[in-house]
């Protein structure tokens, strides 16, 4: 067997299995006992996770009840998007642990970490339009798995100076990985902890780190889970699968993503296709109710030709400022980079995220009878932002929740002052025409801005508003808004030269968002691909 196939060497090869755990154990309580800085444990309810935990609560179960000085949190991130599966079963894990600690005495704490509805997946998806994530737009990890658990761990920094997270890493995961923790490893500030490069005042111990993928398992199945969860169950989750590796805690971007492991998010779009899931549905007829989970994530998908066309169509020709950028491909074509999904596609992306959480708690084994694919939260702050920010009085969220559910929608009101009634607005869809919606879209929104400010006392901003929504909505169409870019990319050749592959902003002259700079990004580097491949030809 050459080196390249060679299974990693196991960490019990020199002491064998007890005597290395125990080796392990002490290490764990010298570090604790060292000093008085709390630890912070990332726990994703994956194997190595979980055996990191194991290994710290069999330490510490060891120590006198005087030693047991600090604090042990126990975190884990909750997306909200998460596996229904994987939710399941790192929810009750939480709830055994933190039964267990305090029938045992110990001082562990869990915390389960949700990201702020303002950060939640569909807020920004369905509210906001973001499209959904891809490579060179991956805007959902930051505001789902980082933000949740660095603020965690900054608040514990804040309250007592510093704080020692550690994580269930491993160098067998892969090179990158191996490589990554060395060079940590090089800035150690004493035996075993590194220095977080992303998080001011906080440590890192990685207890697991040189154990192999059979060395966790072994653990794993040798020694009872001391929290009361049996682990042969979390690996009959792993058998579901054909690829390996847990969703780790993600606390900066060179973590791997949930995406490129074995359990992340449903929705993610990140990879071809989620086979834990696709593993999960055909391995076991009883989790089939997963199945229109699997359909709307894949429809979310833009990979093929036919689905770029349906995203594309689906997406607003102007960027969430209002404004255009404009675009000359390398093949010298005009074109406008797509902005948001339009109000018809998020309605309709909210129907079909009711319309399956109904199917499932209706179809369902009894245990998801109540499961909740979208919050209530959620919903509200999707509303607000409609009519609030968007300006889309039509107030569509009600509506459209009735016709998913088949019940009103009982969430808390908009402001009665803030809606226009319905038969007002289809008098004025009406008088607008439906061949322009743009024309429509326009006069509501003016309607809205001189509403909104006529019982303010000082009115400053009402006419940069109502410019806005003008120069925003100028144009009759996509068409006509492409049209004139080109018209005015074509007078400026003279003075500019060849600009093939250029990008240029027009309209309004609003600051690019995250958003916009992040789909910029990707069509530059769309663009160098495509040249790249030109010039091959």
């Amino acid at each position: 067997m050459n080196e390249a196939t060679a299974r990693p060497a196991s960490a019990f090869a020199d002491l064998g299995f007890t005597q290395t755990i125990e080796a392990a154990k002490e290490e764990v309580r010298d570090l604790y006992r060292f000093d008085n800085i709390p630890w912070v444990v990332g726990y994703s309810g994956g194997k190595d996770s979980s055996a990191s935990l194991q290994l710290i609560w069999l330490a510490l179960s060891d120590l006198p009840v005087e030693e047991l000085h600090k604090t042990v949190h126990v975190i884990a991130t909750d997306t909200l998007v998460e596996n229904p599966i994987v939710a399941s079963w790192v929810n009750r894990s939480l709830q055994s642990i933190q039964d267990q600690a305090n029938d045992q005495g110990l001082p562990i704490v869990p915390h389960r970490l949700t990201p702020p509805v303002e950060d939640s997946f569909w807020v920004n998806l369905i509210g906001r339009g973001y499209p959904a994530p891809r490579q060179k737009f991956r805007w959902c990890t930051e505001r789902l798995k980082i933000k949740p658990s660095n603020h965690f761990i900054r608040e514990t920094v804040r309250q007592n100076g510093e704080a020692i997270l550690i994580l269930g890493t491993r160098k067998a995961e892969s090179a990158a990985r191996a490589r990554n923790m060395a060079r940590h490893a090089e800035k150690s500030v004493r035996e075993r902890l590194t220095e977080n490069s992303s998080l001011p005042n906080s440590l890192v111990f990685t207890p697991i780190e040189d154990w192999s993928n059979d060395d966790v398992w072994t653990f794993l199945m040798r020694i009872p889970n001391p929290w009361g969860i049996d682990n042969k169950e979390l690996m009959g989750m792993y058998r579901g699968a054909t690829e390996d590796g847990d969703c780790p805690l993600v606390v900066d971007t060179s973590t791997p993503s949930c995406g490129n492991s074995r359990f992340g998010c449903w929705v993610c779009t990140l990879v071809d296709e989620d086979k834990s899931m696709g593993a999960m549905i055909r391995n076991d007829e009883e989790k089939d109710w997963m199945l229109p989970l699997l359909e709307l994530r894949n429809e979310f998908d833009f990979r093929s030709e036919e689905n770029r066309k349906r995203d594309r169509n689906r997406r607003d020709f102007r960027r969430i400022g209002g404004h255009l950028t404009f675009y000359t491909d390398a093949g010298g074509d005009g074109k406008l980079v797509p902005g948001p999904y339009t109000q018809e596609a998020r309605a309709y992306w909210l129907y079909r995220v009711l319309e399956t959480q109904e199917w499932i708690r209706h179809n369902g084994p009894e245990y998801v009878n109540n499961i909740e694919l979208i919050t209530p939260d959620e919903l509200h702050e999707i509303r607000r932002i409609w009519v609030v920010d968007k300006h889309e009085i039509e107030d569509r969220l009600p509506e459209v929740y009735e016709q998913a559910v088949g019940t009103p929608y009982s969430g808390p009101p908009i402001e009665e002052n803030l809606v226009f009634d319905r038969e007002t607005l289809g008098l004025l869809r009406e008088i607008c025409g439906d061949d322009n919606p743009l024309h429509f879209e326009m006069v509501r929104n003016l309607l809205e801005h001189e509403r909104r400010y006529r019982t303010m006392a000082k009115r400053k901003g009402l006419f940069e508003d109502l410019e806005n929504t003008i120069t925003r909505c100028y144009f009759q169409d996509e068409s006509d808004a492409l049209d004139f870019e080109r018209r005015k990319a074509e007078a400026a050749e003279p003075e500019n030269g060849n600009n093939n592959g250029s990008v240029r902003f027009t309209g309004l002259e609003s600051k690019a968002t995250e958003t916009e700079n992040a789909e910029l990004a990707e069509l530059e580097a769309n663009q160098e691909q495509d040249s790249g491949q030109l010039a091959q030809g």
